[in-house]
């Protein structure tokens, strides 16, 4: 190995050791829950849509979605596809009855994040909630709203590595 690739390795192996330094592996963020919002929405409501107007007027900074439930007639949500950066997202809209068996996620300062499971007499699907996901019976959606302060800024940014 010459100088020049011993100085370029020795610069790598510093930046990644920098780079470890600044970017833990686990980072945890620690909050109370302030209260208990529960968003129910009616048939015909677009999911997404929804949990964002309740945000809204609840003025709900951050959050934690600790379950839902109910129906929908037709689904679009987003996968990823692809195992290596940057993210490819594969994109999925789907009209029939589907019972929802669970809402996951957080509220990002004032920013919906959520995740659905859902079920048909055929298949188990689910993935990131985009609009046009529209309710059949109705959903129920808790959120547990934490105090103003936590920064949950950098929780779902795939760049911070």
């Amino acid at each position: 190995m010459n100088r020049l690739q011993k100085y370029a390795l020795a610069a790598y192996l510093t930046a990644g050791v920098l780079l470890a330094q600044t970017v833990p592996a686990v980072s945890t963020a620690a909050s109370p829950v302030d209260r208990i919002v529960v968003v129910r929405l009616k048939n015909g409501a677009d999911m997404l849509d929804g949990l964002r107007q309740a945000v809204a007027k609840e003025k709900i900074r951050n959050g934690v979605i600790l379950s839902g439930f109910g129906s929908v007639t037709s689904y679009h949500i987003h996968v990823v596809g692809n195992t290596t950066l940057p993210p490819k997202d594969v994109f999925t809209k789907t009209a029939g009855p589907f019972d929802l068996l669970g809402v996951s996620g957080l509220i990002l300062n004032g920013r919906v994040h959520a995740h659905i499971t859902l079920a048909s007499t055929r298949k188990v699907t689910g993935g990131h909630l985009e609009a046009g996901t529209s309710v059949f019976t109705f959903t129920a959606i808790s959120i547990g709203v934490l105090k103003d302060d936590i920064d949950l800024s950098r929780v779902d940014d795939w760049k911070w590595h």
